[in-house]
């Protein structure tokens, strides 16, 4: 079940993950602020998506509570877009 949640949010700590060198190297989130409470990331996608001359970069991330969290970064903004529960 999706929770569609659409608020900005803080990133505490990021993680690279790739190969190094070039443009290997891509940053992930590593941990959020969300209702008062630090979630964690083990792990996540990264998308690029393309809006006319914007690009917007999607996240989903798996959190230690089973969740994932759809992430959007524009620019230094952070919006959590929604958490799924597990299959």
């Amino acid at each position: 079940m999706t929770n569609v949640i659409n608020q900005e949010v803080s990133v505490n700590a990021f993680y690279f993950a790739g190969q190094t060198g070039g443009q290997g190297m891509k940053t992930f989130p590593r941990e959020i602020e969300y209702g008062g409470q630090a979630i964690t990331f083990a792990n996540g996608l990264r998308y690029l998506v393309q809006r006319g001359a914007e690009a917007v970069k999607l996240f989903d991330m798996s959190g230690a509570d089973g969740l994932t969290y759809r992430l959007q970064q524009q620019g230094e903004h952070w919006t959590l877009l929604a958490t799924k529960g597990a299959f």
